[in-house]
């Protein structure tokens, strides 16, 4: 994956980080985590506000849907 495929890197955060609301997680911390993703191929000197921002939204997608799944 690269910084341009946030959709992807979002299910993955998603999936790496269950329960955590995105709108918590800092930037910085965001950036971590996507280079700690082992399907994460990229130069980390791309990454961008709006490229974390697009990642964080589509995370944050993600969340809401398996916040809905869970409740009765």
């Amino acid at each position: 994956m690269r910084w341009t495929d946030a959709e992807d890197i979002g299910l993955s955060l998603a999936d790496a980080h269950p329960g955590v609301d995105p709108l918590t997680v800092r930037f910085t911390q965001l950036r971590e985590w996507v280079l700690q993703l082992p399907v994460f191929a990229d130069d980390p000197a791309s990454s961008t506000e709006a490229r974390l921002e697009a990642i964080q939204m589509a995370w944050y997608e993600e969340w809401k849907d398996q916040q809905a799944e869970s409740q009765p």
